[in-house]
């Protein structure tokens, strides 16, 4: 359900993954029974398309990685966190579109 470049993130490998990363990562929590993610799932896998080099984009399925869902608080999906020297800067909670999410990652970005 992935595309190319969009990474999958798992409770195992999440803090070197994620929080250690030397670039910005925005990480989509979601589920595959969930309707508003998969509406989501093209936009994701544009923007990690787009961001190639600048941002780490990824998904993790909060049924398979309970812990770091637990960890960070989601309580609805899908939930975008962007993550920047290992601490959430931004939040975006439900199914947004493409120009929200870029105002986020463009702000956060090293041009």
């Amino acid at each position: 359900m992935a595309g190319d470049n969009t990474l999958t993130f798992n409770d195992a490998a999440f803090d070197q993954d994620v929080l250690r990363s030397e670039v910005p990562v925005l990480v989509d929590f979601w589920a595959e029974w969930c309707g508003p993610c998969r509406q989501m799932a093209p936009t994701i896998d544009t923007l990690a398309a787009e961001y190639v080099g600048k941002v780490k984009v990824g998904k993790l399925d909060v049924d398979a990685n309970g812990n770091t869902a637990m960890r960070y608080n989601i309580r609805g999906i899908p939930t975008l966190l962007l993550f920047k020297n290992g601490q959430v800067v931004e939040q975006i909670v439900g199914a947004v579109g493409k120009t929200q999410v870029q105002r986020i990652l463009d702000a956060h970005v090293a041009v």
